[in-house]
């Protein structure tokens, strides 16, 4: 079977194309840079690089052809921690970009669409229950731009299924970790600031995290038991930062901090940090937004995509010592 990955050399798409080549699938894979995708995956003859971007769909979309099914991981997210008036390019390659593909894909008589939202689409049940497929957004989706293009995407993907026949199932993965955070992502970066010791207090709130390869396991998997326009929170379990320093210096051997540090003011270091950015024309070291993913106390359910698609989780050990080990191998240390 022939697959077609979008995001390719991003945290999960990477992941994404490794467990695909493990499943037997030959993978085209759309990278913006060769140089980066034959670092991450050139081990792979399974894989052919296709290069371009969601700003010019039409110049790859003729290499849709002859593929079953289309896996959509890549998104304007890690840019948005910037500063700056990111809104234009979020709805461009989150939102529009997203239904063009899938209009495309259609066309050239793709089989199967795999989709990939966002957990932070989903807050708590009334009760303070963590969330499921079914709850509604919490205030952070609406507070958060990424979050409320991902919203938005999905409203704009279950119109698209109501006008036409190929499926398209949703999955909505938590805060991601793992090896080949090459980027980094954000808590790529918290990883890697931890093992250089950057980090000089235990840091407060904290968010469902799991293991990108159980994400990518289960969008495999969602080829054949998802079902079409419906949501599959691969949420994780939540732990503290506290929790994750705790396990890092396990599989490390690097000391966490003893100290601690009040929300407050990791809200106020925030505030200064994104100012700093700003007169600089840098990305903040701790950007607001990423801040207030980890005070906002969010939890999920991930029962049905456990019972429907097979999902297991990793113990966060596993997932931190393989991360650990790959930013070492790789000389990011």
């Amino acid at each position: 079977m022939q697959a077609f990955v979008t995001g390719s050399t991003g945290l999960l798409g990477s992941n994404l194309v490794r467990e695909l080549v493990d499943q037997g699938y030959q993978v085209k894979a759309l990278v913006r840079s060769i140089d980066k995708a034959k670092y991450l995956l050139g081990d792979l003859p399974q894989v052919q690089f296709i290069q371009g971007n969601l700003q010019n769909i039409p110049a790859f979309a003729a290499e849709l052809h002859g593929c079953e099914v289309l896996f959509h991981a890549a998104a304007y997210f890690r840019e948005s921690y910037g500063t700056g008036n990111h809104w234009p390019m979020l709805r461009q390659l989150n939102i529009d970009a997203t239904i063009e593909l899938l209009e495309m894909a259609e066309a050239a008589q793709v089989q199967k669409a795999i989709y990939v939202s966002s957990s932070g689409c989903i807050g708590r049940n009334p009760d303070g229950s963590p969330g499921n497929e079914s709850t509604p957004p919490g205030p952070i989706t609406y507070d958060n731009l990424y979050f409320k293009s991902k919203l938005m995407a999905e409203a704009a993907v279950a119109n698209f299924i109501k006008g036409h026949t190929m499926p398209v199932v949703l999955i909505c993965p938590g805060a991601m970790l793992g090896p080949q955070d090459a980027a980094p992502t954000e808590l790529g970066q918290f990883v890697l600031n931890f093992l250089n010791r950057k980090i000089p207090a235990r840091l407060p709130g904290g968010m469902p995290c799991v293991d990108v390869r159980d994400v990518a396991t289960a969008m495999v998997q969602a080829v054949e038991q998802g079902q079409s326009g419906q949501r599959y929170l691969i949420g994780g379990e939540y732990y503290s930062i506290a929790d994750l320093m705790t396990h890092l210096e396990a599989v490390s051997g690097v000391p966490a901090p003893r100290l601690k540090m009040p929300g407050l003011m990791m809200r106020i270091l925030a505030v200064v940090s994104t100012l700093v950015g700003r007169f600089r024309s840098q990305k903040p070291e701790i950007p607001v937004e990423g801040v207030k993913i980890m005070l906002a106390t969010m939890a999920y359910d991930s029962t049905k995509a456990q019972r429907e698609l097979g999902v297991q989780f990793r113990p966060l050990k596993t997932t931190l010592a393989d991360m650990v080990t790959w930013y070492r191998q790789a000389n990011y240390l």
